[in-house]
C-alpha cells in the first residue's frame, strides 16, 4: 500500500487532485484507514490514474473520463470522440500557426521600420474592366477574419465560372467597402475579369463594369497576404509623403498565385486624391 503523499508522487500529481478525484468517485483509495481518515493506495491504481491523465490531456472532462474507465462508453463511441478530439486539436494548431505567421510579419514589419523606401510605388490610372463577382461580409479588416471569408469566395467565384464555361479575362481582383451595418465589418467583393459578351443577369453571378480609379497609388507585394503589412505601410507613407490622401480601400490585384504562396505576386492599388 501507498499513502496518499507518496501515491501522488509516483502520479506527478497534487494530493489535492487525489482528493477531488475521490470525491467525483473517479479515482478511490482501496483504503481508508477508519480512525485517521489516511488515504492509501494499491500500485496498481496507478495505471487508472495514467489513463485518467492521458485522457484529460486529450482535453476530456473528467465526467466523459470517468465513463470511458468505467466501460459507459463503447469502442465505436470512444473512437468518435477520439476523431473529434483530433479534429478540435488540428483546428487549434492551425489557429495558433496563423497566429505566430501574423506575429512574425508584425515583428519583422517592425524591425524594418525607417528602411523601406518607397521607389517602387507608382501613381497610375486604373482602367475599368468588365468582370464577374462575388461578395461576402467578414467581420473586420484584420487577416484573422479577411482569410477565411476571401479564400471559400474565389473558390466559389471559379467554379461557377467553370459550370457556365466563362473563362477567366485576365488576374482576379478583391475589393473592400466598408460594411452596411457601421459595426466595423468589412464587405469583401472578389472579381474576375470576363469578356465583353458575358451578360449580367445569364448567370448565378454578379456580371459588373468594375470602375476605373483615376488615381491609384500602386506598389508590388511578392509572397503571402499574411506578410503584406510591411507593403500598406510602405504605401502609407508614400501617400503621407508626398502630398495625398487615401480615398478609400486598396484594392488587391493577384497577378500570380501559385501553390506556395511565397511565390504570390500582388499589386497593392489604392485609390488617392492631392490633399
Amino acid at each position: 500500500m501507498l499513502n496518499i503523499g507518496d501515491f501522488a508522487s509516483h502520479g506527478r500529481v497534487s494530493v489535492r487532485m487525489l482528493r477531488h478525484y475521490d470525491a467525483i468517485g473517479l479515482l478511490r483509495p482501496a483504503r481508508v484507514d477508519p480512525v485517521s481518515g489516511y488515504r492509501f493506495y494499491e500500485a496498481a491504481q496507478l495505471a487508472r490514474l495514467n489513463r485518467v491523465i492521458a485522457l484529460k490531456e486529450l482535453g476530456f472532462t473528467l465526467q466523459q473520463v470517468r465513463a470511458v474507465l468505467d466501460d459507459e462508453v463503447d469502442p465505436a463511441e470512444l473512437r468518435g470522440m477520439l476523431r473529434l478530439r483530433r479534429a478540435q486539436l488540428a483546428e487549434a494548431i492551425a489557429a495558433d500557426e496563423l497566429r505566430l505567421a501574423r506575429v512574425e510579419a508584425r515583428l519583422r514589419t517592425i524591425e524594418s521600420e525607417g528602411t523601406m523606401s518607397a521607389h517602387d510605388v507608382v501613381v497610375k490610372r486604373v482602367p475599368s474592366v468588365r468582370a464577374a463577382q462575388l461578395t461576402g461580409v467578414a467581420a473586420s479588416y484584420e487577416p484573422e477574419d479577411i482569410t477565411p471569408v476571401i479564400g471559400p469566395l474565389f473558390g466559389e467565384l471559379c467554379r461557377r465560372l467553370a459550370e457556365a464555361g466563362v473563362e477567366a479575362a485576365g488576374p482576379s481582383v478583391a475589393r473592400y467597402q466598408d460594411g452596411p451595418d457601421g459595426d466595423g465589418s468589412v464587405l469583401i467583393l472578389v472579381a474576375v475579369p470576363v469578356g465583353p459578351s458575358v451578360r449580367a443577369g445569364a448567370h448565378d453571378f454578379e456580371v459588373i463594369d468594375l470602375p476605373p480609379i483615376e488615381e491609384a497609388a500602386t506598389i508590388v507585394h511578392r509572397g503571402s497576404m499574411s506578410g503584406v503589412l510591411g507593403t500598406v505601410q510602405e504605401l502609407a507613407r508614400f501617400i503621407e509623403e508626398n502630398g495625398y490622401r487615401s480615398a478609400g480601400y486598396a484594392r488587391e490585384l493577384y497577378l500570380e498565385c501559385p501553390d506556395d504562396e511565397a511565390g504570390w505576386v500582388t499589386e497593392l492599388q489604392e485609390p488617392v486624391a492631392r490633399r
